[in-house]
């Protein structure tokens, strides 16, 4: 399954759940479920809370993008270090679980 990076970015803004999805558009005409949940169907269900732009969002995406990937590398740094120094392929998974 894919992480929804579009909702874990929307969660960092406005302190959490403070955003919906629209079940119908502009027209009236029911939106399908399968096409809702982009930027352009959210709606402020939260008092207070303010609607990122477009941008701010796609960068908080890239952000939790790139924070995973570093932590994935960084794991596959320090897994080949160990290696490196002489310990099994069984000890690494042992000690770091992959």
């Amino acid at each position: 399954m894919e992480k929804d990076y579009l909702q874990l970015a929307l969660a960092t803004f406005n302190g959490g759940m403070w955003y919906g999805w629209k079940t119908h558009d502009s027209n009236g005409d029911k939106i399908p479920n399968d096409q809702r949940m982009t930027y352009a169907n959210i709606k402020i269900i939260k008092d207070g809370a303010t609607m990122p732009t477009e941008a701010e969002v796609n960068a908080k995406i890239q952000e939790l993008k790139d924070a995973e990937q570093t932590a994935i590398n960084k794991k596959a740094s320090g897994k080949q270090k160990l290696l490196d120094l002489g310990l099994t392929e069984e000890e690494v998974k042992a000690l770091i679980g992959a």
